[in-house]
């Protein structure tokens, strides 16, 4: 496989096989909605500033444009949901921070929008992706509550990142998550909506407030699932 600006590969032969999973998940999608699953792709950008700029009203001669002086606000942080078969935003999370808990209250709020329905949720491997919080909410979930989940830090599935990340990543539960590669996050979908929400709303937008900024993003995810899914 031909890469670009690409730290080596240690593993050729593994770095491949989950390149194809996350691939054969894509191509799956549609099927797999139609038998009730939902393919997601999932992941945060954070540090979107509300910025109030100065603009340069449109003229005669001249479009109108912003200056290059400006007043912060805050900043906020989202995690967004790709549906990949429909390409619609969903459950999206905007708020100050992305923790664990964040993380994984998001998950919880988009699992509860079908609850019956089977979850596959693509994400890149953050730690909060491969949490104890995580953990417990999926076995929760799949009703797996008489399985000893051990120790964090000590033992059991929950004593480091790969053993969580295993037991996530499990085929045989109604929530599971595929993980792209280490330094291949571009694999995941949602890093395409990233740059179309920068590229058409973010990079000239002028707010007084972070709760302006949140509003204008809502908007903006309610005109593209209508217009640009």
């Amino acid at each position: 496989m031909q890469q670009w600006i690409h730290t080596p590969i240690e593993d050729e032969e593994k770095f491949n096989k989950e390149v194809k999973d996350v691939c054969d998940i894509y191509n799956n999608a549609i099927e797999l909605k139609k038998s009730g699953v939902h393919v997601v792709s999932c992941d945060e950008k954070t540090g979107m500033q509300a910025l109030e700029r100065e603009i340069t009203p449109m003229t005669s001669n001249h479009v109108e444009r912003p200056d290059n002086t400006y007043e912060r606000h805050g900043t906020q942080c989202i995690i967004a949901n790709f549906d990949v078969a429909t390409g619609e935003i969903i459950s999206p999370t905007i708020q100050d921070t992305r923790t664990e808990d964040d993380f994984e209250k998001h998950i919880k709020e988009t699992i509860n929008q079908d609850p019956d329905a089977e979850w596959v949720f693509v994400v890149d491997q953050l730690n909060t992706h491969k949490s104890e919080s995580l953990v417990k909410l999926v076995a929760s979930k799949c009703n797996l509550t008489d399985i000893d989940l051990g120790i964090k830090g000590k033992s059991g599935i929950l004593k480091n990142m790969d053993s969580r990340k295993k037991f996530l990543s499990d085929c045989e539960h109604k929530i599971r998550f595929v993980y792209t590669p280490k330094h291949a996050s571009w694999l995941n979908q949602i890093e395409i909506w990233f740059s179309i929400l920068s590229r058409r709303l973010l990079k000239r937008l002028s707010t007084k407030s972070t709760t302006e900024l949140k509003e204008k993003i809502l908007e903006f995810i309610e005109y593209f699932n209508i217009v640009m899914a």
